[in-house]
C-alpha cells in the first residue's frame, strides 16, 4: 500500500501530495506576510529564513515527487473526457508553476552571491548571479507564479470537490486513503 497501483494512489503519494499542499499553503501565506514586515522587526530576518529554508525543502519533494511518479503507476483518471484532459493540463502547470516558483525564489535569495542556509544544516550554493536586475525579475516571476500557483491549486481543490459531490466517484477519496489493488498486493 506504499505503492500506486491503477486504482489507488499509495501512501507515499499521498504523504508527499498533502505535505506539499501544506508547505505551497503555508510558505504562500509567510511570504506574503513578510511583505508586511518593518526592518525592526524580529521576524524581519527570520521569516525569510524559514520561507526559504521551506521552499528548498518543498523543492526536494518535488523532485522526489516527480520521481516517484515517473517511477510509479498512476491511478486510472475518471470522470468525463473533459474531467481527464483538464486534470492532466491542470496537474502539469501546478508542477510547471512549482518549479518556477523555486527557481525563481532562489534566484532572488543569491542574487547577491550569497548562498541559501537550509536551517541551518547545510548551504546552497549560489550559482547564479550575473543576471541583470536579477532580483527585481525573480522577485515579479516569484509573486506572480505563486500567486497563480494558490488560485490553480484553489481550483484543483474545487475540482477534486466536484468529483466528489457531483460526480460521486473516488477521485478525492483515492487521495486520502490508500486502498489495496485487489489484483496488486502493494
Amino acid at each position: 500500500m506504499l505503492k500506486n497501483t491503477t486504482n489507488s494512489y499509495g501512501w507515499i503519494a499521498i504523504v508527499i501530495h498533502w505535505l506539499s499542499a501544506l508547505m505551497v499553503i503555508g510558505l504562500f501565506a509567510l511570504g506574503y506576510w513578510m511583505l508586511t514586515l518593518g526592518y525592526y522587526d524580529s521576524w524581519y530576518r527570520l521569516g525569510p529564513w524559514w520561507h526559504k529554508s521551506f521552499g528548498i525543502t518543498l523543492l526536494a519533494l518535488t523532485v522526489i515527487r516527480l520521481l516517484w511518479k515517473f517511477f510509479n503507476a498512476t491511478p486510472k483518471p475518471l470522470g468525463t473526457h473533459f474531467d481527464q484532459v483538464g486534470a492532466r493540463v491542470g496537474h502539469a502547470l501546478i508542477y510547471a508553476l512549482l518549479l518556477v516558483t523555486m527557481v525563481s525564489g532562489y534566484l532572488i535569495s543569491t542574487a547577491d552571491g550569497r548562498g541559501i542556509s537550509v536551517f541551518d544544516w547545510f548551504e546552497i550554493p549560489a550559482l547564479i548571479t550575473s543576471i541583470p536586475q536579477q532580483e527585481d525579475i525573480a522577485g515579479a516571476v516569484h509573486w506572480y507564479t505563486a500567486l497563480a500557483l494558490v488560485i490553480l491549486a484553489a481550483g484543483h481543490a474545487l475540482a477534486a470537490l466536484k468529483h466528489h459531490f457531483v460526480n460521486k466517484d473516488s477521485t478525492l477519496t483515492r487521495m486520502l486513503v490508500a486502498k489495496r489493488n485487489q489484483s496488486n498486493n502493494d
